[in-house]
């Protein structure tokens, strides 16, 4: 298990990306869990995991986990064994809420985040991610 994303506390509005996981190769599957603690305030929270096919040119979004005012836990079971046989249209950051796009698993990932509103108490986010591939 890798977590690629630790928003401790979520405070005011913010956006920002998280630090990259590198695997060795493109995985099979990648399991992902989203898990969204609420403290108290706050709008939504919308985090993109993302992967990249190019070394980090280009981002694709290939999940987004959407929150608002409850706490949650949301797990994306992602598969590249099936051959895709329709185009993807790459989005970095447009993702529809709570959807996934299976078939395009990289070597690189990241989560890219937007939160609106103010949230307090003790509202946080982590994603962790299971493969069979090693960082």
């Amino acid at each position: 298990m890798s977590r690629i994303l630790n928003l401790a506390a979520i405070g005011a509005a913010a956006s920002g990306v998280s630090d990259l996981l590198k695997l060795l190769g493109s995985p099979r599957n990648l399991i992902v869990q989203a898990n969204f603690a609420y403290g108290a305030g706050g709008t939504s929270v919308d985090a993109y995991l993302q992967t990249s096919l190019d070394g980090g040119q280009t981002w694709i979004d290939i999940a987004n986990f959407h929150f608002t005012t409850s706490a949650a836990v949301k797990v994306y079971n992602l598969y590249s064994g099936t051959p895709k046989t329709t185009a993807v249209t790459p989005t970095d950051g447009a993702l529809t809420a709570n959807t996934a796009v299976d078939g395009v698993l990289g070597a690189l990932y990241r989560c890219k985040y937007v939160t609106v509103g103010t949230y307090t108490g003790a509202t946080s986010l982590s994603i962790d991610v299971v493969t069979d591939q090693q960082p």
